[in-house]
């Protein structure tokens, strides 16, 4: 044993793992270090998830050692995993809705009096708890009542009371806003200052360098490499997981944006959203930005007819629309690529060629019945256009990662022609060699002459992006930015708090 490996909690040494007709991990590695938070990065299907899984039981390796304080152990489930002194924290939390608070941090394990639960000694505990995070939060509140930061307060102190010396966070701020943000690094701050190593999974680059100690970098369920964070430029790290250079991250394109075609007046729905009126141009990519809560998304589907507006006008090349379903915004020329493209976006249990047809139904029917062929053979056509990495069309579209996802909700809407295309954050979860092509994507269709409406939260895509910004507070927009080039995060978010 190695110096350096008596420093380490964690080592996973040549792991395999095979699935049918998929080869997820080949000779994968990491370690983990006592008071470190250790960065998981790589695209979409680099095996990331594979690895994760492995460790915290869900899946066997084929091959491959993991080692915990240097000693060998054997992971065949998560019971396993959490006596070894693992505790994962899914991006989709692991909690009971209909349970306190306390009962979920306690669940299967509770303190127990004979056959009574001791709930005021759970309740003391919990409280112990929330106190070592400097989090105030009722211990017998209902977790469906509890906000997504507040829920993943609890799943931290179920790992706390695990006594976990490893802690997998796998996309922990995917849905946080930027105040909650701050609270869970100054959580993950104690978790360090304790020794417990952090293995921190996420595709925002600003997060990495700014909590990392260390980044271990995948490809094609491949070890890369792994450099302390100091050792890193963002160019470099963003080769390392592309296996390219991306000369920029924001590819560069010369606009010069035409007449008005989209032009919404006085749009308003209750407190959401209220007297909203702007316009896209030919040509244009117009950023639409603000803190979570703004009035962004519902602007985006009361324009889609997925909400009905109290009142407003929109047009489109001159043309009044009266939208009353997402069929009529559909006919008229505009989409929505939504949020939530799982829940939303697609029937993840349909395959990619049903969820790619469904839009487009008509145009493959032929004397009533559906074409599957020319279905096929369309859907064919964008799989190579877009790089869509599936096995066949058939495929289950759940069984896709978030980029491949994304790039199949892309599809369908190139396949019906919208003359405006909403994206509503298009690369949330996203690797950065899948945001490179959504990017060089939007670029292309604003090329075209299509109106691009695009929803973000990541400033630094809003300012890449955009030709003009505009921002929201409070369901209305407080501010625009036609001036993109020398803008600043400040002055973005000075609108956005006005």
């Amino acid at each position: 044993m190695t110096a350096t490996s008596l420093d380490n909690l964690l080592e996973m040494e040549g792991i395999d793992k095979t699935f049918p007709g998929v080869r997820a991990l080949q000779n994968a590695r990491l370690d983990v270090r006592a008071g470190e938070v250790h960065a998981l990065m790589g695209e979409n299907g680099a095996g990331k998830s594979t690895l994760i899984k492995v460790l915290s039981g869900a899946h066997r390796p084929d091959r491959g050692e993991i080692r915990i304080c240097g000693t060998p152990v054997t992971i065949h489930g998560p019971r396993d995993a959490e006596r070894a002194g693992i505790a994962v924290i899914y991006q989709e939390f692991n909690l009971v809705p209909g349970l306190t608070a306390r009962e979920n941090i306690f669940l299967g394990r509770e303190e127990r009096l004979g056959p009574f639960v001791r709930h005021r000694r759970e309740w003391d505990m919990a409280e112990v708890l929330f106190a070592r995070m400097n989090v105030a939060m009722d211990p017998e509140a209902l977790c469906s009542d509890l906000t997504v930061a507040q829920q993943q307060v609890v799943e931290i102190a179920k790992a706390i009371a695990l006594e976990a010396r490893i802690v997998v966070m796998d996309e922990p701020t995917a849905a946080l806003t930027s105040n909650e943000v701050e609270k869970l690094f100054a959580i993950i701050a104690g978790l360090k200052a304790r020794g417990v190593g952090i293995l921190y999974v996420s595709h925002r680059m600003d997060e990495i360098f700014r909590i990392a100690d260390r980044v271990t970098v995948m490809r094609d369920g491949q070890y890369v490499g792994t450099q302390p964070i100091g050792q890193l430029t963002r160019e470099r790290l963003i080769e390392m997981m592309v296996g390219r250079k991306l000369e920029n991250e924001f590819p560069k394109r010369t606009t010069m944006p035409g007449e008005p075609r989209l032009v919404v007046q006085g749009l308003s729905r209750g407190k959401a959203v209220r007297d909203v009126s702007f316009e896209v141009r030919r040509g244009e990519v117009l950023g639409l930005t603000g803190l979570v809560g703004a009035g962004r998304t519902e602007t985006a589907r009361l324009i889609f007819g997925a909400d009905r507006a109290d009142r407003g006008r929109v047009t489109l090349d001159g043309k009044e629309l009266h939208i009353s379903n997402p069929c009529d915004a559909i006919h008229a020329g505009i989409c929505l690529l939504t949020e939530d493209r799982k829940g939303q976006g697609l029937i993840l249990g349909a395959s990619v060629r049903e969820n790619f047809g469904l839009p487009n139904l008509r145009k493959f029917l032929r004397f009533g019945f559906l074409s599957e062929s020319q279905e096929r053979a369309r859907f064919g056509r964008y799989v190579q256009e877009l790089r869509i990495k599936i096995p066949h069309a058939d495929t289950p579209a759940q069984n896709l990662s978030g980029g491949n996802q994304q790039k199949v909700v892309l599809a369908k809407w190139l396949e019906a022609n919208a003359e405006v295309v909403i994206f509503d954050e298009p690369t949330r979860g996203i690797d950065v060699g899948t945001k490179y092509d959504i990017y060089v994507l939007i670029n292309a269709l604003a090329a075209q002459g299509k109106a691009i409406i695009m929803i973000s939260s990541e400033l630094p895509e809003v300012l890449g992006m955009s030709d003009r910004i505009l921002v929201m507070h409070e369901g209305r927009i407080t501010g625009e930015i036609t001036d993109v080039g020398n803008a600043t995060q400040e002055q973005v978010l000075a609108l956005a708090m006005a």
